[in-house]
């Protein structure tokens, strides 16, 4: 996981809000149960000292953003008067919470989230295309390729001596709209990313638009021909195969992440080894067991590489802050460029501590299993 979104929040001082909601608007109730949950945890960041400036502030994102259907969540993050950062979480939270703390809260974000993966999907007639992509965690776009050729876009048999270039007409109009469509398809591929691209609908259609995209994109192109572009038509098989597509490379990229730690012969294994390979700028991609009851601490100083499991560690740091372990772990990943692999409980059972590391490099003095 791809972590540079999360840079505008270790660019500015804390301490900061942090603030999950269940924001779901699905009962007629619901305007009035979320009004009563956000003052429950108004209270709560009031209580732990913040600030009225960045209460308001978030006061104005939790009641003033626009409402999505079905069950949802809002992620809020600020400081200072501010709102830094604001997601909307695809399912409720598991719980509604509120943190004031030197750092960001981030994980339960990280944690729903999840590996992000950038796609592109194609709706595809002989016409033209409807196409929509999604960066990693972004936001979607859509637009509309509308074919050049109008003439004879369905084959015809009209009889007599023209038939053949009645045909003939209607194949090359084809070929021409298939290739405006391609055309888009890559420079929405390449403007994201994408490491899917889903080309659905006309039979005859998704295979041209297949067979014309450049070979760097043919790995990564799934055709169906579920959806349709016509007016009320059902998307749901569209729409599942969409998911289900996503879902594949996420989990590859989780195991291919796995099997890279796994060939390192217990490097990078356990608190202890992390935390020197983040001092060292050494992280490749962090692995970490997803568990919300996690309550240790480490110690970090202004740097994102200002890392240590004792303050002691921090001998040039004049005073360190002690901080959620977490916490400091994605600021130090941030700060390095580094990425994040979220693991169920039962996905790493070989990970001392509940996290590991992938390096960037392995040297006589990086530490084995559970050394420094």
């Amino acid at each position: 996981m791809q972590l540079s979104f999360l840079r505008p929040l270790y660019q500015r001082p804390g301490p900061w809000c942090s603030v999950y909601l269940d924001a779901s608007l699905d009962t007629e109730d619901a305007h009035a149960a979320l009004d009563l949950r956000w003052r429950g945890l108004q209270r709560q960041l009031a209580e732990q000292g913040a600030d009225e400036p960045t209460l308001a502030a978030i006061d104005r994102v939790v009641r003033g953003h626009d409402p999505m259907p079905g069950d949802y969540g809002l992620a809020v993050f600020g400081t200072r008067g501010e709102v830094v950062l604001s997601e909307y979480l695809s399912a409720p939270p598991r719980r509604d919470l509120a943190a004031y703390d030197p750092l960001p809260h981030v994980m339960p974000l990280l944690a729903q989230r999840g590996e992000q993966v950038a796609w592109v999907r194609v709706l595809a007639d002989r016409t033209g295309a409807d196409a929509m992509s999604v960066s990693a965690g972004g936001v979607p776009r859509r637009a509309h390729v509308s074919g050049r050729e109008n003439f004879q876009l369905r084959r015809v048999k009209p009889g007599g001596w023209s038939q053949s270039r009645y045909q003939r007409a209607a194949m090359e109009a084809w070929h021409h709209n298939a290739g405006d469509v391609t055309a888009a398809t890559v420079e929405l591929a390449e403007r994201v990313g994408a490491e899917v691209v889903v080309v659905a609908g006309d039979v005859r259609a998704t295979g041209m638009i297949a067979a014309q995209m450049p070979d760097r994109w043919q790995d990564m192109v799934v055709r169906t021909d579920a959806g349709s572009r016509a007016g009320g038509a059902d998307q749901t098989l569209l729409d599942d195969l969409t998911v289900q597509t996503i879902a594949e490379v996420a989990d590859q990229r989780v195991n291919a992440a796995l099997d890279r730690f796994g060939t390192q012969e217990d490097v990078g294994v356990g608190l202890d080894a992390v935390v020197a390979a983040l001092q060292r700028n050494q992280v490749d991609t962090m692995l970490i067991v997803d568990d919300p009851s996690a309550d240790g601490h480490l110690w970090i100083g202004p740097a994102a590489t200002d890392i240590a499991t004792e303050p002691g560690q921090l001998a040039t740091i004049a005073e360190p802050e002690r901080v959620r372990a977490d916490a400091a772990l994605v600021r130090a990943l941030v700060g390095t460029d580094a990425e994040l692999t979220v693991l169920g409980p039962d996905e790493a059972p070989q990970l001392v501590d509940g996290v590991g590391a992938v390096l960037r490099y392995v040297d006589p003095v990086t530490p084995g299993r559970g050394g420094a």
